[in-house]
Formats: C-alpha cells, sequence, structure tokens
C-alpha cells in the first residue's frame, strides 16, 4: 500500500499479493493482478467463502499462468489407474497440491462441498501437501474435480509416474511409530512399577516385590521380540557379512540386559535391568525415527515419467482423442499445444515449431524447426499448437535413452557416516573390556564374573553415541528446511561437510530462469519505444516477452500487416511507421550476431540493438569468492561459450570453464575429477545434468519451484536459497563437529560406568539413573549446540 493525500492506495493484488498493473482488475473494492486472481475471489464470494481471506494475508496463488488441459481424465482407463477407491456411487482419490502452504488453503479446501455438493468429504494432509477428495461420480466427474480445483488456484500435480508408481508408501513409518508406542507404554509402566524398589520397599510393599518383577519381565518381552528386533536382524546381517555396525554393541547390550534381569527375576535374587532396558529402546527408536525423517511432499528419485504428461491428445480420422502416453505407438498423430512438452520422438507435419531444450540439453536459446523436420522428446513448446507424427514410441525416445543412459550408469560410493566408522572400534574394545573384566574375578568369584561381564556390556551399551548423531542430523535437517535446503537424508549432511570441489551447471543453475534484462546500443526516443514495445508484445517469442517487460511501457498502437519469421524476427506497421525487428540476417544487415540480440530498423533506418543479458542468480558472485577461497570450482554447461568472458573472473582458472558439454561428458568429467580423490558436489537442474547429479559424491538439484520435476539427486535447493549454499557447507561442518563432541560426552558417561561395572557394582538404580541422565544430555546438548552453530552462521 501507499499514501497519497491521507488516501490508501493498493499496489498488492488482493488474492495474491503481485505487484498490480495499470489499470488493475476491480471486483468489489477489491483490486487484482489478472483476471484469473479477480475470478477466484468472484467464486469465493459467491460461494459465502469469502472467510478464506480472513486467516492469512494474501493467502491465494497468482492465476496469470494458461489454464491446462484436462479432458484426458475422462478416459476411463487413466482415471482408474489414478483413482484410490470407486464404485457405483462414489469415487475417492488422493491429489498433490504443491501450492498448499496456510491455514487458509486447508480452511478452502475442506470446504469444497460448499462449491459443489456432489463433493462429500475432502480432508487435506497438510505435510504431504495432499487432499483426498471422496465424490459422487453421478453427478461429477473426475475432470470436473480437478478443474473446479485449478479454477480455484490449487491446481493438483498429476504426472505419467503416478500412474505407474504410486506415492511411497508410509508403512515402514507407521510401523516404527508402533513400536515406539510399544516400547513407550512398556517403560512408563516399568518405570512405575520400579519406584517403590528405587526408594525402599516397605512391609505391605515387600509382599509384592515377586509379583512387580514378574509384570516387569512380563513388559520387556514385546519391547525385546517387536520393537528392538531391527536391531538383531540388522547386527546379525551385517555380522554375517563381516561388519560390525553400531546394531550389534546395542543388541548384544539388549540381549544381557533381558538375559540378566530374567536370571535375576526368575531366581528372586535382584529386581534386573528391565526399566534400563525399556528406556534404551525406547530412546532409541525415537532417535531412529528422526533420522529416517523426510519430506513427505518432495521426491529424490524421480526418473523421467514425472517429467511427462498422463496423456497427449491423439489426431484420429480428424478427432481430438486424449490417449495414456503408453499408448502411443510410431505412426500416431498428436496435437501438441502451446507451453506442453513433446513425449515421443516425432516428425513435425503442421505449424511452427518454437522448442525450449534448456531442460534437456542446457541449450537457453529456443530451437526453431521447420516442417518435415524431426523433433525429439522433452522439447516444450512455446507457440501455439503444432501437429506431429511419432516415429518412435516413448520407451525408445532420446529423452528416455539419455536418463536410461545418464542416471543410472554412474558407481557412486555409498555415504560413510561417523558412527559407522566408530562402530567398529567401540564394539571391539567394548566386547574386550567386558571379557578383560570377567577374566579378572573367574578365579575369585564366579558370580562377579559373570555380574561384572554383563554389566560393562548393560552400561557401556552405546545408546548415547546412538543418539548424538540422529539428534544432531535430525536439527540440522530442520535448519536448512527452514532455508528452503531439503535433503534426501541425514547422512547427506556428513557428506556435505566433506565436499572439496564444486561443479556447477550454467542454465538454470547459476543463472536466474525468471530474471533476463537488456543491455542496449543505439538511440531511441519514448515514441519508437512504444513503437518497439507494441510490435513486440504481438509475439510469443521469449525474447520478444522479456523485451516487452523491460521497456515497461503500457500498449497504445494498434499494428497492422503483422509479420513473424519463426526464429528470425517480426515485423508491422504502427502509427504510419514500418518497423522490424530480429536477427542481423532477417534485418540485412551486415554483422555477425553473438548472444541473443535483437536489432531494431524503424522505417528503414537503423536504430541500434537489444543484447539479452542472462542474470546471475542474486549473490551469485559473492558465492563463488567464498567458495573459491575452500574449494576447487569448475563449470560444466550444454550451452555455447558467449559467456565466457563474463565468467572467468568467478572461477580460478579457466581451462574450468567447459561449454557445449553433453550429458555423458559432464558425467566422464566428474568421474575423472574423482578419480584423483577429490569429494564433489554438482549443482544441476536438468535431465543433461542427471548423471553427473547421480555420480557425484552430492548432487544437488536447483529449481525455482521445489514441486517442479528435478532430476534425481541427493538435495534439492530452492532457488531463493542459492546465495546461503557457503553458509550450508559451514552448518554441516559444524553438525560434524557437534557429534564429535557429543561422543567424547557419552564416552564420560561410559567411563563412570565402567568404573562401577568392572567391579561388578553395578546396581539396577545406578544403571536406571547413569542411561536416562547420560540420553538426555546428549539430547539437549546436541540440540542446542546445533542451533547456535545456526545463529552463528546466520541460518536462524
Amino acid at each position: 500500500m501507499k499514501e497519497t493525500n491521507s488516501l490508501t492506495v493498493e499496489t498488492h493484488c488482493f488474492h495474491c499479493g503481485d505487484d498490480l498493473p495499470e489499470p488493475p482488475y476491480p471486483a468489489d473494492d477489491k483490486q487484482f493482478c489478472c483476471l484469473g486472481c479477480q475470478g477466484v475471489y468472484q467464486i469465493l464470494s459467491s460461494h459465502n467463502l469469502s472467510s478464506y481471506y480472513l486467516y492469512n494475508d494474501v493467502p491465494g496463488v497468482s492465476q496469470q499462468k494458461k489454464a491446462p488441459h484436462f479432458n484426458y481424465l475422462d478416459e476411463p482407463g487413466i482415471a482408474a489407474e489414478l483413482v484410490d477407491y470407486t464404485d457405483a456411487r462414489i469415487t475417492v482419490i488422493s491429489l498433490f497440491i504443491p501450492v498448499i502452504h496456510c491455514s487458509s488453503c486447508i480452511w478452502l479446501l475442506e470446504n469444497l462441498h460448499k462449491i459443489n455438493p456432489a463433493i462429500a468429504q475432502s480432508r487435506v494432509d497438510f505435510l504431504k501437501k495432499q487432499v483426498t477428495i471422496t465424490f459422487k461420480n453421478q453427478q461429477i466427474s473426475l475432470r470436473q474435480v480437478v478443474e473446479m480445483l485449478s479454477m480455484i488456484g490449487y491446481e493438483p500435480l498429476i504426472s505419467l509416474q503416478d500412474m505407474i508408481k504410486k506415492q511411497r508408501s508410509d508403512h515402514s513409518e507407521r510401523n516404527l511409530l508402533t513400536k515406539i508406542a510399544v516400547a513407550g507404554f512398556c517403560f512408563g509402566n516399568v518405570m512405575l512399577l520400579s519406584f517403590p524398589d528405587y526408594f525402599g520397599l516397605n512391609s505391605f510393599e515387600q509382599n509384592f516385590k515377586n509379583f512387580f518383577g514378574w509384570i516387569n519381565l512380563a513388559f520387556a518381552i514385546p519391547v525385546l521380540l517387536y520393537s528392538a528386533r531391527d536391531y538383531f536382524i540388522s547386527a546379525w546381517t551385517n555380522l554375517k557379512n563381516g561388519v560390525l555396525n553400531l546394531d550389534f554393541p546395542l543388541a548384544l547390550g539388549i540381549a544381557v540386559m533381558f538375559i540378566r534381569s530374567a536370571y535375576e527375576i526368575i531366581t528372586q535374587t535382584g529386581a534386573g535391568f528391565v526399566d534400563t532396558l525399556c528406556s534404551l529402546v525406547f530412546f532409541l527408536l525415537i532417535g531412529k525415527w528422526m533420522q529416517k525423517r523426510t519430506y513427505h511432499y518432495l521426491s529424490f528419485e524421480r526418473d523421467f515419467r514425472s517429467y511427462f504428461p498422463v496423456a497427449v491428445t491423439q489426431l484420429k480420422d480428424g478427432q481430438e482423442k486424449p490417449i495414456p502416453l503408453n499408448e502411443l505407438k510410431t505412426g500416431d498423430r498428436i496435437l501438441i499445444r502451446g507451453n506442453e512438452i513433446i513425449p515421443a520422438d516425432a516428425i513435425l507435419l503442421k505449424g511452427e515449431a518454437e522448442l525450449d531444450f534448456s531442460f534437456v540439453t542446457g541449450e537457453s536459446l529456443p530451437l526453431a524447426k521447420v516442417l518435415g523436420e524431426i523433433v525429439y522428446a522433452g522439447g516444450r513448446q512455446l507457440r501455439g499448437a503444432i501437429e506431429l507424427e511419432v516415429v518412435k514410441p516413448v520407451s525408445q525416445s532420446y529423452l528416455t535413452k539419455l536418463w536410461n543412459n545418464e542416471a543410472f550408469s554412474g558407481q557412486k560410493d555409498p555415504i560413510k557416516t561417523f558412527s559407522d566408522t566408530a562402530s567398529r572400534y567401540f564394539s571391539i574394545v567394548l566386547v574386550a573390556i567386558a571379557l578383560a573384566a570377567g577374566l579378572y574375578w573367574i578365579n575369585t568369584d564366579v558370580n562377579k564374573a559373570i555380574a561384572a561381564f554383563t554389566a560393562v556390556l548393560i552400561i557401556a551399551c552405546p545408546c548415547a553415541l546412538a543418539l548424538s548423531s540422529p539428534f544432531t542430523l535430525a536439527a540440522v535437517l530442520s535448519i536448512f528446511d527452514q532455508n528452503k535446503f531439503y535433503l534426501k537424508n541425514t547422512a547427506v549432511i556428513e557428506e556435505l561437510a566433506r565436499i572439496d570441489t564444486i561443479v556447477f551447471d550454467k542454465t538454470g543453475t547459476i543463472t536466474n530462469p525468471q530474471a533476463t534484462g537488456f543491455d542496449f546500443s543505439g538511440t531511441l526516443d519514448q515514441h519508437q519505444k512504444q513503437l518497439v514495445s507494441d510490435l513486440a508484445r504481438n509475439s510469443g517469442h521469449p525474447l520478444s516477452r522479456e523485451l516487452v517487460k523491460w521497456l515497461a511501457v503500457n500498449p497504445y498502437f494498434p499494428v497492422e500487416h503483422y509479420m513473424e519469421k519463426v526464429g528470425r524476427g517480426i515485423s508491422g506497421r504502427l502509427d504510419g511507421h514500418d518497423v522490424k525487428l530480429g536477427s542481423a540476417a532477417y534485418l540485412g544487415l551486415k554483422t555477425q550476431d553473438k548472444g541473443s540480440v535483437v536489432h531494431i530498423l524503424i522505417e528503414g533506418h537503423y536504430s541500434g540493438y537489444f543484447r539479452s543479458s542472462q542474470r546471475w542468480r542474486d549473490g551469485f558472485k559473492q558465492l563463488a569468492l567464498k567458495l573459491g577461497q575452500k574449494a576447487d570450482l569448475h563449470l560444466l554447461s550444454g550451452d555455447q561459450d558467449h559467456d565466457r568472458k563474463t565468467l572467468t573472473p568467478f572461477f580460478p582458472r579457466m581451462q574450468q570453464l567447459h561449454f557445449q558439454q553433453s550429458p555423458q561428458q559432464k558425467l566422464d568429467y566428474i568421474l575423472r575429477l574423482q578419480e584423483t580423490g577429490a569429494k564433489v558436489m554438482m549443482l544441476g537442474d536438468g535431465l543433461n545434468d542427471a548423471g553427473a547429479l547421480k555420480q557425484s559424491n552430492l548432487g544437488i538439484a536447483v529449481t525455482d519451484d521445489i514441486n517442479n520435476f528435478s532430476p534425481g539427486c541427493d538435495a534439492i535447493l530452492d532457488g531463493a536459497a542459492f546465495k546461503k549454499i557457503p553458509q550450508f557447507i559451514q552448518q554441516a561442518k559444524d553438525a560434524v563437529k557437534v557429534i564429535h563432541m557429543s561422543f567424547a560426552i557419552s564416552l564420560l558417561y561410559n567411563v563412570v560406568g565402567l568404573f562401577f561395572a568392572v567391579q561388578g557394582l553395578l546396581s539396577p538404580l545406578m544403571a536406571a539413573i547413569l542411561m536416562p541422565v547420560s540420553t538426555i544430555t546428549i539430547i539437549l546438548f546436541t540440540s542446542l549446540t546445533a542451533r547456535f552453530y545456526a545463529r552463528k552462521n546466520k541460518l536462524l
């Protein structure tokens, strides 16, 4: 808002918050940026859903993009693959809606029945950005449901991969939560029954001592056999393979605790360590849950099917019919509309093809095709509708071969964590101390020898060590999440700390696809700028659209005798003047264009030219200087080398700038770096980077919309957080320091416990105090220290 003579003037769209155009689109004394936002407001208002705007400021999403086609959802075969359940009356479907972001979204989506009574029920899963809708299929179709959602600004994201591979099941997570619940229930009850023993039994309670012991043992059985079973399975599997992981001493400690507790309770010689056993398993499972926690709505293992649409429009006998992509055959004639993706290699039969292949090849300039020329899969049509004839099915297209060749050919070593390394030595030392303690006492007192042997295994059980990594890394994962950096799992943090070589893609990675500028050479007065803007406004070419934005003048003159030569230039007559915009060849100029250049002729006189200059992401210069001090920087681009001079200052050595690189060349370059011992982090954004991202020690997909398709990777970085990469790396290094410090603290507790254990003096009360205290200390220390470093690194 701005103040003008004490009057308040709106400058932002009431629905989405975008800047208002001149003139804006009004409705009910509200101002909107486009007809789409105005339409959504009118729909909500007419159905008494205006409360949507009360819960949050500007809760909506801009509606300026072109409405999608959902007619393929009328095909029974496609719909059947997408729905969760259907019968003669109702259908249930779960839809992924990326724009869900606030309480207003939840409120509106759970009140869809007010817009259409045929919606029986709708429930939102906010974390998964998913809405489950139950609708009466006799009154409304699936297509109408999806169109309704799109109409109010909540367009679902539906891809081919939704049909072939349903969203991964969360069965394993539910199973883990059930095990935590069982262990927590048993732990609470065992502690309750053990309190009298801790504080001394009076004569009345002495009568129930054995009874309490048996009940505790009964509680320990489900904890041992159900909640802790994965530790035994993992330890045994790794032992068979000759590997000592952290699960081995944990499983050994749990088993020894149960056996000794059972012996003491059955023989009535003691209370056992059931409380310690249950608390240990409970906290370990919480640590495992935190370590496994990830982002339900993001996919780090996407393939080419996520990039393709669900269906394509087939032209047969003059009729348009949507068919599933897997039914597309060689010889089929298909219709591709503006902004749609070409799903198979095909020949152009009709229309003007201007294609954006930047995601597939890395080339930033649009590619024009002529009739009869082969158009490869993966390109996005920028102009109007075109007709093509399929020459290869989807499974044999260039894009599919590219993916299958690059993304799966690399042999990447698994990430090694500190816990895995430490556990090998810890297990050997632990068993050695336990055996030494037992052998020391065996000649004098067999019972004391057994007590010392088992006590060492109980008290030195690496509970604190097992928790230090999960809680530290989970805290860092949460901090990264707040800063729009999403990791596949917690192990990626430790790998990030080891990186010493960073490789960048150019187009879409270090360049900002949403910010293109122009440098002008020549002379244009305001009237001539108006002529140029009004002529360029008639073209759908990306350079024309960007030029109109850059000139920033409102439309004024109509265009007569408009003509456009795809990929070459445009011409027309405005206000009595002949104006031509385009390449030097189109205007008949004797000069060679370098990069994206638009020349201007007005009434046959040369007025100058606009040169499109790609804008680097915010903070790229400072980022490159910071990273270059501690890491080796490289550039691999599939684009032409017209930005070489501009990029040279950002990279230490000119020979580390590589242009016109194929996907295979990128992958081979990463391999050569790794052969020299380098720990490589690759940042890319397109399918042409898929192999390199997969092969690198750490692959990061950079995207300006985390819900858009990105290739398989270890992490997804929102473009808005690109400048924070040095801070993320430093936070990862600090996280490893916290793990080392917490490991030292856990060893200190073990030393104290071992002092009593080797003498056979460890009591259940001491174990019950020492183990929870060490666990809580580690949890608090790791969580607080990780956040301290985050503030130091300006991530909080």
